[in-house]
């Protein structure tokens, strides 16, 4: 027969374990290999470069919400999964410029 003081102790080691698995699950990604260019997702005065029309050349000028002229980088397969998300363009990560080039 188990003790209520050995019960209470498994009981915890069990939360435990549990909460770890469950915060594995949430982790962060690893690095990515390539980011893009993904256009029309940006909001308005948080763009990260120069427009694709060229009507200005710095971050943080975007003008209003998701122009599709105005773009901010992702993680390489997440351009696709956003609403109104196009790519643009796709650079290799830093650290990974000569495996790319391999």
């Amino acid at each position: 027969m188990i003790s209520k003081k050995k019960w209470a102790g498994l009981s915890i080691a069990g939360i435990l374990a549990a909460a770890c698995t469950a915060s594995t699950a949430y982790a962060v990604p690893d690095q990515p290999e390539a980011w893009e260019k993904c256009s029309g997702i940006a909001k308005k005065g948080m763009n990260d470069c120069g427009s694709i029309d060229k009507s200005h050349t710095c971050s943080g000028k975007a003008p209003v919400d998701n122009d599709p002229n105005e773009w901010v980088y992702v993680p390489k397969g997440t351009c696709d999964k956003i609403a109104g998300g196009k790519v643009y363009a796709v650079k290799p990560a830093k650290g990974f410029e000569e495996a790319a080039k391999k």
